[in-house]
């Protein structure tokens, strides 16, 4: 049974991951894990002191945990330009914050620590509309630029064909030859996948206006301690190797910054293939975490409804009802962590023996969740 510790300032339960239900609080981490969730009450996702919690709470973990790898998510500045109209001056700062709290990390640790952006924000100018088509479409709060579309009609296509804000339509087949599927790899994708053109965005289901959206870049920064990386799937065994030499290292994610206003030195690296960008998501994660495309299984057109339900397994996981094979943390054989300011990313994609992350929602700030995935290097 994997654990997981929800804290609400001054209350904690522990659940078992899978079910969501309450279990026995069992194991030597337990109650290390529980402490360090009281001693940092998250501020909120856009609040200024926001991606210092992630700095002070690793730091914590790092004394009492000693891991080799830490994965860091630093994602204040994101959030707070996506959804609101940052003067630019504020904007700087903001970003400036996010390095200096990774470099915070980094001094006090003594852990070597590789920064990776997540590309360019732009402003968000045009809302695609597809709800006026025969067939289905579906569009992610988390996906600005890629859209589902299910069953389409002649007239669908040709329409999407010459909309002014789409770039191109893919067909399930080209996705699979594309990215290498076979005959049992199409089951999470829509027949076509709708590209959205730079500033546009497909319209979701959230209440929130979109400020900025990312670009999505064609290439990101990557700080040159990493050494040579050519795409984002060269990131992890980079990382592997570095680990393996015997160095301390952390992967600090600084999100929704691109080449313009990342640091000097940097490298950079090619951010998806083809005509597929990441923009800041599960999808980019876990490209970084796995060092493959997980376009098959998680894409912003599928039909995730189709998972929901009083059954579902992983209720605190957002969507996924199963948690992704071959994430970093389980190749990694030492101790690791990870701590971020983005919601279930930290566990689902990442897989570090101890994470902990915001609980939030649509930005309403409901507390933290740690979770225990690995209790028995604790005693090694």
């Amino acid at each position: 049974m994997t654990l997981a510790i929800l804290d609400a300032r001054q209350w904690q339960q522990t659940v078992d991951l899978r079910s969501g239900r309450p279990a026995d609080a069992n194991g030597p981490l337990v109650p290390m894990v529980g402490e360090v969730l009281g001693r940092h009450p998250f501020p909120g996702d856009r609040d200024d002191a926001s991606n210092a919690w992630v700095t002070d709470t690793a730091l914590d973990f790092v004394r009492h945990y000693d891991p080799g790898f830490a994965f860091l998510s630093y994602s204040q500045q994101y959030y707070s330009s996506r959804y609101g109209a940052l003067p630019p001056e504020v904007r700087r700062a903001y970003v400036d914050n996010a390095f200096a709290e990774a470099a915070r990390f980094a001094r006090e640790s003594g852990m070597t620590t590789v920064l990776v952006g997540t590309g360019e924000l732009v402003p968000a100018a045009d809302a695609i509309d597809l709800e006026d088509l025969d067939g289905l479409a579906v569009s992610s709060n988390w996906c600005a630029h890629y859209a589902g579309i299910y069953n389409p009609s002649r007239r669908d296509l040709e329409r999407l064909s010459r909309h002014p804000h789409i770039t191109r339509v893919v067909s399930k087949k080209d996705i699979l030859e594309q990215f290498g599927g076979g005959p049992d790899d199409g089951s999470r994708l829509p027949d076509h996948m709708a590209v959205a053109a730079r500033g546009c965005y497909f319209k979701g289901t959230s209440l929130r206006r979109l400020v900025m959206i990312p670009e999505p870049s064609d290439v990101i920064p990557v700080s040159q301690n990493l050494g040579p990386a050519p795409t984002i799937l060269d990131i992890r065994p980079r990382l592997l190797d570095l680990l393996a030499a015997g160095n301390r290292v952390a992967l600090a994610i600084i999100e929704g910054v691109g080449c313009s206003e990342f640091p000097a030195p940097y490298t950079t690296c090619e951010n998806g293939k083809d005509w597929l960008r990441y923009e800041p998501g599960d999808a980019q994660f876990l490209a970084i975490s796995t060092g493959r495309h997980p376009i098959f299984q998680h894409n912003g057109g599928y039909r995730y409804y189709l998972d929901d339900g009083e059954r579902k397994p992983y209720p605190f996981s957002g969507y996924f009802k199963e948690l992704p094979d071959g994430v970093i943390g389980k190749a990694y054989p030492g101790r690791s962590i990870a701590v971020g300011n983005r919601s279930m990313f930290m566990h689902v994609c990442t897989g570090c023996d101890v994470t902990c992350e915001c609980f939030a929602r649509n930005l309403y700030n409901q507390g933290l969740m740690a979770v225990l995935f690995r209790q028995d290097k604790a005693v090694s």
